[in-house]
């Protein structure tokens, strides 16, 4: 089970770090190790937050995550995109980008620093929405009672989340991002920057997450439709209707799944830069990261790991409103990619405890209604 889901894992570590001997000697070989563990630690909330979506597809749109979404996730925001942020924020054609991330380093470096506010914005308000929406629901399983229930009562007002992320955003914009840079020893205002960016991460929240939902009640209508239908006469239920609305649901869920690794990508990538601000080996090494963390999110859905420790989900949201505040915190101050990556593991490993407590508290209460049921049993026969 194991080699089964982490064996395309394996082959590109093994390829990556090939790779980076070959291209930057046993320095390189490094980089790229090193650069695998950051990605691997900072994005450990999101295979947990991705393997609550990846279980409502089936095996087929599992594979096509694995295979053209790490195409996405390695090449796209790995190498691509911090080429393309580089190409916009310094009105340079793309050749003139690719050209000064290889040839020009430390300039390149700078460029994406320069471009870190519109980054942060964009992610931290994506990332805030998915955790409001979160706290706001009311679920049967609650892991901090005292806090998610007067919350879940709160999230019956309309459009709170939406309200209380652009509240975040104003307040980020005017008291981060107006003394957010220094360049060129001349004061720059990033507010307005930081203002578009963040609706625009609003937004793509809400277009994504919106059609995704969509089409997944859609899907759900349509399984109840054809499953009484069938009740009534097998010939006349429509399975290749089911079959396209469930491909438009998964790949809308999919849409949403790629555009939520992006956002938690972002802080990896900027981090990167900490280590090396060589294109090829940050690339490598992020990309070999994102491969185990796609695995581990398919391990998790196999396992039904979430089903059997059910407090991990929330665990992961509450890492995700943590990054969400990181990021917009890093529009001024710089915060260690260290902490960020030990927030979130420190709260998924709570809610990990408190799962174990919760299952063996409930095993001990089955073990003594079935000892009860027994003694019952007993008497009765007397």
């Amino acid at each position: 089970m194991v080699l089964k889901t982490f064996g395309w894992s394996f082959a590109v570590t093994a390829l990556g770090l090939v790779a980076a001997v070959l291209y930057g000697g046993w320095e390189g070989f490094g980089v790229v190790a090193i650069l695998s563990i950051l990605e691997i630690s900072l994005s450990f909330d999101n295979a947990v937050v991705n393997a609550g979506i990846l279980k409502k597809m089936n095996a087929f749109w599992q594979r096509i995550f694995l295979t053209i979404g790490v195409l996405i996730a390695v090449f796209g925001m790995r190498l691509v995109f911090p080429v393309v942020i580089v190409a916009i924020s310094a009105k340079l054609g793309p050749i003139e980008a690719v050209d000064l991330a290889l040839n020009n380093k430390d300039h390149y470096q700078e460029l994406v620093t320069d471009a870190h506010p519109a980054i942060a914005a964009f992610g931290g308000m994506f990332l805030l929405m998915i955790f409001l929406d979160f706290i706001f629901e009311d679920r049967d399983i609650k892991w901090l009672a005292w806090l998610e229930r007067p919350l879940a009562k709160l999230g019956k007002v309309d459009m709170l989340s939406v309200c209380i992320a652009l509240v975040v955003l104003l307040v980020t914009a005017f008291t981060f991002a107006t003394n957010a840079h220094q360049h060129g020893g001349a004061h720059v205002d990033k507010a307005q920057t930081v203002l578009i960016s963040g609706i625009a991460g609003l937004i793509t929240y809400m277009i994504v997450g919106g059609l995704s939902g969509y089409f997944e009640d859609k899907l759900e209508e349509d399984e109840e439709r054809e499953h009484e239908e069938e009740e009534q006469a097998e010939r006349e239920g429509k399975p290749k209707s089911a079959v396209l609305m469930a491909g438009k649901a998964a790949f809308f869920m999919f849409l949403y799944l790629e555009v939520l690794d992006a956002s938690f990508s972002f802080d990896g990538v900027i981090g990167a830069f900490a280590i090396t601000n060589d294109i090829v080996l940050m690339a490598l090494g992020l990309g070999v990261g994102a491969m185990y963390v796609r695995s581990l999110t398919v391990y998790l859905v196999r396992q039904g790991t979430l089903d059997d420790y059910v407090y991990l989900e929330h665990g992961a949201h509450y890492a995700i409103g943590a990054l969400a505040v990181i990021l917009m915190v890093t529009i001024q101050y710089e915060i260690h990619e260290l902490i960020t990556g030990l927030v979130g593991v420190l709260l998924i490993g709570w809610s990990f405890l408190s799962s174990v407590r919760r299952n063996r508290a409930l095993a001990a209460a089955e073990g003594k209604a079935q000892g009860s049921d027994e003694k019952t049993e007993v008497s009765s026969g007397v």
